[in-house]
């Protein structure tokens, strides 16, 4: 443990003190973090407690150790640059010593935030106690100064305390642990979110059917649990980026019959109630946003997010007619050129016929194929154990799948030396070796 000494040491203690303000705090766990991709606060929060959530036991877990005030609020900032981010986790504790140490390494195994790689590195640990007696002296000395003054607690001082005491139970589901609501093992309609936070959102309206697959990596858990016979699997998820890709990795491992979309540039863990019943109720089924979100990357005019609900039919005004006595037609009624009817499709990239020919019948099957030098067939299986597969082998040149290209995929490929990577679609990457080459259907013309 790191202490620090003398005028110097005073003067960080009294800060961490006013900072945190924890009555039995006794150290500060002071942590960087480093990540490959921009992230927001909340990212980096769900992170931090979902990582860390049963790798301890329930004695050392966040929020067990927040609920009866032995760690208190954890502070992040986040800075990003460069397509980068970087931030500092602060997190004043009450522990004994080896306790402290014990979470300290623990928050070092954050490896993910969000579809993005993270770093997470210990920098000091700090003892705040001597600020503590010097706060208890000082507010004595206040105490004593105004003795006849009233220190019942206001109403606002109340409220807080009901407020807190009416907590949230949530439960866990399957071997991976999820985040759940307590009704969801009894329910026949399952709704899937993203995150915890999202589940707690969903309990405070009242729905407690609820499971989060925490990342962009569908859990076998939640795969088995859309399976079961007699469920109704609705996916609710973010209005963002992030949201449409795990609706179409769902798509591709699990079974789903109904999506909900947040309003755009919205999270679920951030809705109103009404703004969460008023996205349930527009949901639209699964294969239908599915079929929507393949319209739209081949349409000319792309929309950021999935519709909430089926577009209103136009309303058909009867054209003016035309009079026999204009000597110039309506300028409505001149053709179009075809260059504006039609948009303009660029070239498809070219590629060994083997694997062109190859993508035809993997189309629509959520199929993977790895060759090897000789454009042979080293290995074919499903998209679900594509990154599995992948790792037994100790080099595949080429991989053709029916799936979308994650940050996951690149960083296993460029382990294993591949010079090509075709996937039918790609998700926000960082490839970081020049002879990988990444190509969709869509830039091969299939």
């Amino acid at each position: 443990m790191t202490r620090v000494r003398g005028s110097k040491a005073q003067e960080t203690c009294i800060k961490i003190g006013t900072d945190f303000d924890q009555s039995t705090a006794k150290y500060v766990i002071r942590a960087r973090i480093e990540i490959d991709g921009v992230v927001d606060k909340p990212d980096v929060v769900g992170a931090v407690f979902g990582q860390t959530e049963g790798l301890l036991g329930e004695d050392l877990d966040l929020r067990e150790l927040q609920r009866t005030g032995r760690i208190g609020r954890i502070q992040i900032a986040i800075r990003t640059k460069g397509g980068n981010s970087t931030g500092e986790i602060v997190i004043p504790v009450s522990l004994n010593k080896t306790a402290t140490a014990i979470l300290a390494a623990a928050l070092e195994t954050v490896d993910r935030v969000g579809p993005c790689t993270a770093k997470v590195i210990l920098e000091k640990l700090e003892d705040i106690r001597g600020a503590k007696r010097r706060k208890v002296v000082s507010r004595a000395i206040s105490i004593l100064k105004g003795w006849e003054e009233d220190i019942a607690p206001g109403s606002d001082e109340i409220t807080s305390a009901v407020t807190k005491g009416r907590k949230v139970s949530i439960a866990k589901y399957g071997p991976d642990n999820l985040p759940a609501g307590p009704e969801l093992t009894g329910s026949r309609e399952i709704i899937i979110v993203e995150g915890r936070a999202d589940v707690i959102n969903l309990m405070k309206c009242g729905i407690k059917n609820t499971v989060a697959v925490e990342g962009t990596h569908v859990p076998k858990s939640i795969v088995g649990l859309t399976k079961k016979r007699g469920k109704k699997i609705i996916a609710f998820l973010d209005g963002d980026r992030g949201g449409e890709l795990i609706f179409r990795e769902l798509m591709q491992v699990a079974k789903v019959h109904y999506v909900a979309m947040a309003p755009e540039g919205k999270e679920v863990e951030e809705l109103t109630r009404r703004e969460v019943i008023k996205a349930l109720q527009t949901q639209i089924p699964a294969a239908k946003a599915l079929a929507l979100i393949k319209t739209r990357k081949t349409s000319p005019s792309r929309k950021k997010h999935l519709p909430k609900r089926d577009a209103p039919s136009k309303v058909v005004r009867p054209r003016r007619e035309t009079r026999k006595s204009d000597d110039f037609p309506s300028r409505r009624d001149k053709p179009v050129p075809a260059a504006r009817r039609k948009p303009i499709r660029r070239q498809p990239v070219a590629v060994d016929e083997v694997y062109a020919s190859k993508i035809g019948s993997i189309k629509e099957s959520f199929k993977a194929v790895l060759f090897n030098e000789d454009k042979k067939v080293i290995v074919e299986c499903g998209v679900a154990e594509l990154a599995k597969k992948l790792e037994e082998q100790e080099s595949v040149p080429t991989v053709v799948f029916d799936g979308v290209i994650t940050q996951r995929l690149v960083d296993i490929a460029t382990k294993k030396n591949t010079k090509l990577l075709i996937g039918a679609a790609v998700a926000d990457i960082k490839v970081k070796s020049n002879s990988l080459k990444i190509l969709t259907f869509d830039d091969l013309g299939q």
